[in-house]
């Protein structure tokens, strides 16, 4: 190879590495990708910064804005009840629910479906005494099945369309992708139906633990210097027999001090911690001689407007990275974590220096408009109220909902590209009052958009370095010595293994054009070979941060982090399957 082909091996790797371990915001990690390949001169300026004036970023916007029209009015809430019934019969109701579910997730994006729907059906398996952890994986695979059967089912699909269209070739048509989405969907629904309900354990979430445990919390209080506790031992101080609460550990100086007894000695600064439920915890506050060790983070608990929250954090959420108290959490959010479940388990450690992860669930104290300031925000996947009721339909769902049908019509049929289409849909959104502009702005991620844009410029190195045809001779060689439809499953293969590890539209743009080349080395049409690029990137189905969808439902549906695979790998295996079988059956290979 070239030592072009080298370096942006390098780069594509550094990028790669860096959004598997989630240590920087996609956008940045990829954005600073395309600016290396620039420096050294491997794309030209115009190269690098094409995707900034691609169709594919415009289009992916203002579905976002259609999308968020949708979710704000509920437009889809009142089939709900229809679709999952009085919950006679496991099986058919979960069949009911991911066939609705993939019908829709065909016409809008995916991530505000699962967002609507996950609250409402958690209810529902509640109020029938059966676990939500049933419902929400398949929910949300669900969804990712039904983005595969339209162009605009996923940004992805509008991202390689995007990219046919930088190569010299026509853009995917609206049905282009159902010749090979349906059978996998259908495929997939079927499966998800018959597999889950043996496949899926019981979970709780985190806000029926806490309700369970009478919502113990773990709070952190420091001896005041001095103070009515300095020098006096554990039981004289009033500590050994505190209703509701009861002292777990002791640090001193950095140091555990174990075993913690009635006779232990207090000292000013000594760090304690208490397990306890929520009132208890405010009369811990009024005791002489201890003050809240979480003083920059610490919400006032006696404000009787005062409500419980949960909230999930998402990849794109400015909180990783950093502890809470680096953040500014309290000042920035108004709000306190008095609780975290990560992976099935309260986290027990001090609030103030914990590092979120993705898919962690907070459980916050906050004020009650706390869900409408950032429920629309990328700081956190899913915002819900606990015990509070669904939202209802807005009055004007209908229209919301017929901007959303017209979109798909006038584009399905050809009337109108779905670029000119979907921001006819945007601007109508807007002008039919179902937007504020301030809401679609909101509803818009930048960090999805730079992503995209950054990823053409980062593709076309990998192409014009030479490294794309490198890669498909050294990693599809061999798939490619026995055949088209080898090849075609070796490039499935290696797009959903990268899919598990950084985004699927970072996935699909660094594939692509080895897909291109691995086509043209076996004498297959390359487009056939991109659609399975488009339909592999978007299934993932093996953990919670492979598809924001997954980790919306990570925390809700109490899952660990093994669980995804138990119902994903076989899953992920009849998805290769099919796509190789109906590839030949189409004649693409």
């Amino acid at each position: 190879m070239s030592w072009e082909a080298w370096a942006t091996l390098a780069i594509v790797a550094a990028v790669v590495a860096t959004l598997a371990r989630g240590k920087a915001a996609p956008s940045l990690a990829m954005f600073v990708g395309v600016v290396a390949v620039l420096l050294l001169g491997v794309v030209s300026p115009a190269e690098a910064f094409a995707g900034f004036s691609n169709p594919a970023p415009i289009t992916i916007a203002a579905l976002f804005v259609i999308a968020g029209g949708i979710e704000k009015t509920g437009a889809l809430q009142p089939l709900v009840h229809g679709v999952l019934g009085r919950g006679r019969g496991d099986r058919a109701a979960l069949g009911r629910l991911v066939t609705f579910v993939a019908t829709a997730s065909a016409g809008m994006n995916n991530t505000p479906i699962v967002a609507m729907l996950s609250p409402q059906v958690s209810s529902w398996a509640r109020r029938l005494g059966r676990s939500p952890s049933r419902y929400l994986m398949p929910l949300s695979f669900a969804a990712i099945l039904g983005g595969l059967l339209t162009v605009i089912g996923t940004s992805t699909n509008v991202v390689v369309s995007g990219l046919l269209e930088a190569s010299g070739m026509p853009a995917l048509g609206m049905f282009e992708l159902t010749p090979l989405g349906l059978p996998i969907a259908a495929a997939g629904l079927i499966f998800l139906t018959l597999a889950a309900p043996a496949l899926l354990p019981d979970r709780r979430s985190s806000a029926e633990r806490a309700g369970e445990e009478a919502r113990q919390f773990v709070v952190h209080m420091r001896v005041e210097r001095g103070g009515a506790l300095d020098g006096a031992a554990v039981e004289s101080g009033g500590l050994r027999h505190l209703q509701g609460l009861f002292l777990v550990g002791l640090e001193r100086a950095g140091d555990s001090v174990a075993p913690v007894t009635p006779s232990t000695r207090l000292q000013g600064g000594d760090l304690l911690a208490f397990v306890g439920v929520s009132d208890a915890v405010l009369e811990l506050q009024r005791m002489r001689g201890l003050a809240s060790a979480e003083e920059r983070h610490f919400l006032d608990f006696t404000d009787p407007g005062n409500t419980f929250f949960e909230a999930v954090v998402g990849g794109d959420s400015p909180l990783l990275g950093r502890s809470l108290r680096e953040s500014g959490f309290r000042d920035r959010y108004q709000a306190a974590v008095v609780a975290v479940h990560r992976a099935g388990a309260r986290v027990h450690v001090k609030l103030g220096s914990l590092t979120p992860r993705i898919g962690d669930t907070l459980l916050l104290l906050a004020d009650p408009g706390f869900r409408e300031r950032w429920k629309d925000r990328s700081d956190f996947l899913v915002v819900s109220r606990l015990g509070g009721p669904s939202p209802t339909a807005s009055r004007r769902a209908p229209l919301a909902a017929l901007i959303a049908l017209g979109v798909l019509l006038v584009a399905g049929t050809g009337l109108a590209p779905i670029l000119h289409a979907s921001l006819v849909g945007a601007a109508a959104m807007v002008l039919g009052g179902v937007l504020t502009p301030a809401e679609a702005r909101g509803a818009v991620s930048l960090d999805v958009l730079v992503v995209v844009a950054a990823g053409f410029g980062l593709g076309a190195a990998v192409q014009q370095s030479g490294l794309a045809a490198s890669l498909a001779e050294s990693v599809l060689g061999p798939f490619g010595e026995l055949g088209p439809a080898w090849a075609l499953a070796g490039v499935v293969l290696v797009t959903l293994a990268l899919t598990e590890l950084i985004t699927n539209t970072a996935a699909a743009i660094l594939v692509f054009p080895v897909a291109l080349t691995a086509a043209g080395q076996v004498g297959a049409e390359p487009r056939a070979f991109a659609i399975a690029v488009a339909v592999a990137a978007s299934c993932s189905f093996l953990t919670p941060i492979g598809y924001q969808t997954n980790t919306m439902v990570y925390g809700p549906g109490g899952y660990r982090f093994s669980d995804y695979a138990r119902l994903g790998a076989p899953l992920t295996l009849v998805v290769l399957a099919v796509i190789v079988t109906a590839a030949r059956a189409l004649g693409w290979v």
